[in-house]
């Protein structure tokens, strides 16, 4: 635990690099009705992080395996440098896109052995990133989300009021209201008015996550479910509208048969609650995966009501048995401020091969969404027509998709057969039935 706390305190010495900005080719989304957020996820800060001649001595977060081909930006087997996350904070200030607000969806701390951390640990590494948002973006307002790894023991997220609640409410008590941070310290979640007419809905979905022991058996962890129906149904006598943004995601895992992100229970309750208010959500946001990906929440009839997003880490790391990683990435979201209906989603990324060759961090973008796939915007019968293309054999939509799965990390790699099957089917069907019935299905048309 020392060797950690000694890195944190030596690792926001390195001087500033900037990253270019691009030219914005996107003039026609300069209205006056159309608002912009970013969205930020999974840090994953490092702060051992180092070059040395010894591989398996370049990050704790390597876990003794070798660093592949490790530079002033970081290492695909290694967590975030702190030389990173600030090029990524630095180009979303330099770029200057008029945001009107940051999400932020969890994760700061390491990827590392359980005994290399503490509670202590963790809520340090939640200050200095917490501080570094503050630092770039002093006059912005930022909504974060809990992560599993925001804890200590990782992925044991409590079901009451505990030292990491407690700091994450003072630490972002500048950003919320006086009633979040009620929530916030109670059970890791919260709701805020942050427009006129618009909610934004923190939830602690790390309560549902397979690995949290606390939870196991436990019909409402924190009472949440209860909490959020409550909260969707205020909204809707209230006449607002509402983003929901949590850490893990909903639905099925798109790199993984048959697997929820949460225990499946849950995720079949939150399903339905959010079909019982689709007609209030504008949107649902989340990180964990690491992986860019979005998901289309049908109603009971198969109508799509809802875009849910999956942004991909700003960290690249990835375990040494997978095939692909991805590079550093950030986001924005394009809405309408009138109704807060989305209309598109520019994805940002570095490509941390060339940035650490040319020890210089060149920030650029990477898509366009309506641009990218020829959609009209993100709304939920946009992504559904998307999807349906995505199931045409050989499809280049979803080779083209694929490709940014990944953040472009490598498109010599391609997805078929049932890597294919599990990426479509968790587009389009959240719940175990219409899942299981697309999986089944894709079955016997490759048999």
């Amino acid at each position: 635990m020392g060797i950690i706390l000694r890195y944190l305190a030596c690792s926001f010495l390195y001087p500033l690099i900037s990253a270019v900005p691009i030219n914005d080719p996107f003039r026609e989304w300069h209205r006056q009705s159309i608002s912009k957020f970013w969205h930020i996820s999974d840090l994953h800060l490092d702060p051992s992080y180092h070059i040395t001649e010894d591989p398996t001595k370049v990050c704790f977060s390597s876990k003794g395996f070798p660093a592949s081909d490790p530079g002033l930006f970081g290492d695909f087997l290694c967590d975030s440098p702190y030389q990173l996350i600030e090029s990524a904070f630095r180009y979303m200030k330099d770029v200057d896109l008029e945001p009107e607000f940051i999400i932020w969806t969890g994760d700061s701390p390491p990827h590392v052995p359980i005994d290399e951390l503490s509670t202590d640990i963790v809520i340090s590494v939640i200050s200095n990133m917490t501080h570094t948002i503050h630092q770039f973006f002093p006059q912005l307002p930022v909504y974060p989300a809990l992560g599993n790894h925001d804890y200590w023991p990782q992925d044991q997220l409590a079901v009451n009021a505990c030292e990491v609640y407690e700091a994450a409410a003072t630490l972002w008590a500048p950003w919320l209201h006086s009633e979040a941070l009620a929530t916030l310290r109670k059970g890791g979640f919260y709701s805020q008015l942050i427009k006129p007419g618009l909610r934004l809905v923190s939830l602690n979905t790390n309560l549902y996550y397979s690995p949290n022991k606390v939870t196991v058996n436990v019909t409402d962890p924190a009472d949440q479910l209860q909490w959020l129906e409550d909260t969707l149904e205020m909204s809707k006598q209230s006449m607002e509208r509402a983003y929901v943004i949590a850490h893990v995601p909903i639905g099925y895992l798109p790199y993984a048969k048959n697997t929820t992100a949460i225990r499946e229970h849950f995720n079949e309750r939150l399903v339905d609650i959010f079909r019982n208010y689709s007609d209030i959500i504008q949107g649902h946001f989340y990180g964990h995966t690491h992986r860019n990906s979005i998901m289309v929440l049908l109603d009971r009839q198969g109508k799509p009501v809802n875009s849910v997003f999956v942004t991909p880490a700003v960290t690249p790391i990835r375990s040494v048995q997978e095939q692909y990683s991805n590079n550093p990435a950030v986001r924005m979201y394009l809405y309408n401020s009138q109704d807060y209906g989305l209309q598109d989603l520019w994805q940002f990324y570095l490509n941390l091969t060339e940035a650490n060759k040319e020890e210089r961090p060149t920030w650029r973008l990477e898509y366009a969404m309506t641009k990218a796939f020829d959609i009209k915007d993100i709304q939920p019968e946009s992504l559904y027509k998307l999807a349906l293309e995505f199931e045409v054999p050989q499809s280049k939509a979803f080779q083209k998709y694929f490709n940014y799965f990944m953040v472009s990390y490598n498109d010599s790699i391609t997805c078929e057969d049932e890597c294919k099957t599990v990426q479509v089917c968790s587009v389009r069907f959240l719940d175990n039935e219409s899942y299981s019935q697309c999986i089944s299905k894709a079955a016997l048309f490759n048999a």
